[in-house]
């Protein structure tokens, strides 16, 4: 198993001038080619080492998701450093604890607003020497003699006409720190690996391989690419599978995105699902009696085909009416090309799943968590029980406590949580992972 950015350095090769990445500014969509991402890669880590970042550094990324969020998580890696991403609605006193924790020794930040938050949260971190900020030059006050501030342009900018070596890490190396939700404490920064995220990439790859997914489909990336779901899900996950991933800065753009990106894949929390539910039945109380009728036969025969209940024949032929009439205009909504979605994060409302399913808007629902990289199972496409969070991947192996909490142990499992050994003991016992749940 190579490490995550040989991987891409790979794919790379393999598609050239096919598209890798796209995002949107005020007029239009910009795509990016696996050559020119593989250039921009190379670039970032020439400049990351020329700023003295060596392996074992830490390296804060506090970003909407874009293409350069995914280029800077595999340069860092790249040159053996860790990745250690934030999320943009962190508070100054998040970022204190991940400052104060972690010590990280290089700051990319997206804006200027984002900039000042972390340095006012990180000003007593010593470690810090670099911020590389995408606000130009003039707009960068500095707030600290003792930090070289710089535009993120800077690590896209190098001659990459020699190649830059990647560092020889093993895939048992700590490649990022990503953290825990914090519901009961403080957040804990665990320590993923080449070898878990490639175990859980490669478990998945392997499953939507058998129905087809790969290199022409299109992923929307508009969950934060702090959280490991969207990390492993929406980042390294596609790019194994040579796919396409256009990024969504905000999860309020998701309604303007989702046509005009129309995607065949994206992963989303359960919430989206409910929002989405709760408008759909709201605008279909204002809707004509006659509309609400399709909709509702819609609604029922779904239903009937889910629990595998035979239709019959006139019902067959209603199905087919309203598949067009009813279900195609649903698709649109998300985009008209959409064959998954994929819920995790939380747990999946059925009566949702159901409604969802039952208008022609598939969802593979699974579970994990950030320990584990965090995917632990999911249903196969073909198999889906929508109250279910599915089969445990390949290379997964579960068993219960005698208390009935969850144990789980692969090479999915993170390599402990950083500087913290107690916690570690008490999460990994004789190679099993205690999830809590």
């Amino acid at each position: 198993m190579s490490t995550l950015t040989a991987r891409f350095f790979d794919q790379a090769a393999r598609y050239g001038d096919k598209t890798c990445f796209a995002s949107r500014d005020a007029d239009a969509w910009t795509e990016i080619s696996w050559t020119t991402s593989s250039q921009r890669v190379h670039s970032a880590m020439i400049g990351l080492r020329r700023a003295g970042i060596e392996p074992g550094d830490r390296v804060m990324i506090l970003a909407e998701n874009s293409p350069e969020w995914a280029i800077y998580d595999l340069a860092v890696m790249g040159i053996g450093a860790l990745v250690v991403p934030a999320y943009v609605t962190h508070t100054t006193t998040d970022l204190s604890h991940v400052f104060n924790l972690v010590t990280p020794k290089a700051l990319i930040a997206s804006s200027q607003e984002l900039t000042d938050r972390a340095l006012s949260a990180g000003l007593d971190a010593s470690s810090l020497t670099h911020v590389w900020s995408r606000t130009p030059d003039d707009l960068i006050s500095p707030l600290t003699k003792t930090i070289t501030l710089l535009p993120w342009t800077d690590l896209l900018d190098n001659d990459t006409a020699q190649a830059e070596e990647l560092y020889p890490a093993a895939n048992t190396d700590t490649c990022c720190l990503i953290f825990t939700s914090g519901t009961s404490g403080l957040a804990k920064a665990a320590e993923l690996s080449h070898r878990s995220i490639g175990a859980n990439v490669d478990a998945a790859v392997a499953i939507l391989n058998r129905f087809q997914f790969g290199e022409n489909d299109r992923f929307l990336s508009f969950l934060p690419l702090a959280h490991a779901y969207e990390h492993t899900a929406g980042l390294h996950m596609p790019i194994s599978m040579g796919s396409e991933i256009w990024f969504c800065e905000s999860p309020e753009k998701l309604q303007q995105y989702l046509p005009e990106v129309r995607p065949t894949v994206a992963t989303a929390v359960p919430r989206l699902y409910d929002l989405l539910y709760g408008r759909i039945n709201g605008q279909l109380k204002n809707a004509p009696p006659i509309k609400q009728w399709m909709f509702n036969e819609t609604l029922r025969l779904g239903k009937k085909k889910i629990t595998e209940e035979p239709l019959s024949f006139v019902e067959n032929l209603l199905d087919k009416v309203l598949d067009q009439l009813v279900r195609k205009k649903v698709r649109a909504r998300f985009g008209g090309r959409i064959r998954y979605f994929i819920s995790g994060g939380a747990a999946l409302n059925p009566v949702v799943g159901e409604f969802f399913t039952a208008l022609g808007v598939g969802i593979i629902q699974g579970y994990g968590q950030t320990e584990a990289s965090p995917l632990i199972s999911v249903n196969r496409p073909d198999r889906i029980k929508l109250d279910s969070v599915g089969q445990t991947f390949d290379g997964v192996d579960i068993k219960l406590a005698d208390d009935g909490e969850l144990l789980v142990r692969g090479d999915l499992i993170m390599n402990g949580y950083w500087e913290d050994p107690k916690a570690t003991a008490e999460t990994i016992i004789d190679g099993w992972l205690h999830t809590g749940d």
